[in-house]
């Protein structure tokens, strides 16, 4: 068509190929533990840090949910935090023990310390008072994760991944995953479902009676 050769593109009905739909780096259950536990916890801002990567791994929210929680968000007698996720659509996920733990050591202790009048109730803040951007939260989470000796690349949507992933491997409900981690499509959420060979092929392996 471009030399004038043919009036028509042969080609314009042909659909191109499905590139495969691939997933984030999920970590172990003992990567997770190593990370959470790799922040000093004598230095102030590692208390802050501390309680972001248990609140990410704790709820699966996305870096934009994350720093855009608000202290009043987090409801720590019934266990649970209003996220407002794409579309600023809100969903309630519940909070673990230990993460909500973390985040009312920080809320008590930190942030009142960080907090110049400037955090617009904000949960989470930087060194200087203000919240704490998108980049400052992935900086936290790699810095992290580097101090922990993790040499795969951990991000905030690692966390994420891993806890869809780990609620998964533990038998938990497609539905209730994809109502935590705010999915529209179930589709989407079944991704996990294909993550990994190996544990599946562990399971068939210990419970088939013929495996």
């Amino acid at each position: 068509m471009g030399e004038g050769l043919a009036t028509r593109d042969p080609s314009e009905r042909l659909e191109s190929p499905k590139r495969w739909r691939t997933l984030p780096t999920v970590l172990t259950v003992v990567e997770v533990e190593k990370l959470l536990a790799a922040p000093n916890t004598d230095e102030p801002l590692a208390i802050r840090d501390r309680a972001l990567i248990e609140f990410a791994y704790a709820t699966g929210a996305r870096v934009s949910e994350l720093v855009g929680l608000k202290l009043q968000d987090v409801q720590f007698q019934d266990g649970l935090a209003r996220v407002f996720g794409k579309g600023s659509k809100q969903r309630i996920v519940p909070v673990g023990r230990r993460a909500l733990g973390a985040v009312a050591l920080y809320a008590r202790e930190i942030r009142p310390r960080l907090d110049r009048g400037n955090g617009r109730g904000i949960l989470f803040l930087n060194a200087r008072g203000t919240p704490l951007s998108r980049v400052g939260a992935w900086g936290v989470i790699k810095a992290t994760a580097r101090l922990a000796g993790i040499t795969k690349r951990v991000t905030p949507h690692t966390l994420r991944h891993t806890f869809a992933t780990h609620l998964l491997e533990g038998g938990a409900d497609l539905r209730a995953v994809q109502e935590m981690l705010g999915h529209a499509d179930l589709s989407t959420t079944q991704l996990y479902t294909h993550v990994d060979r190996d544990y599946l092929r562990s399971v068939h392996r210990n419970y088939h009676p013929r495996a």
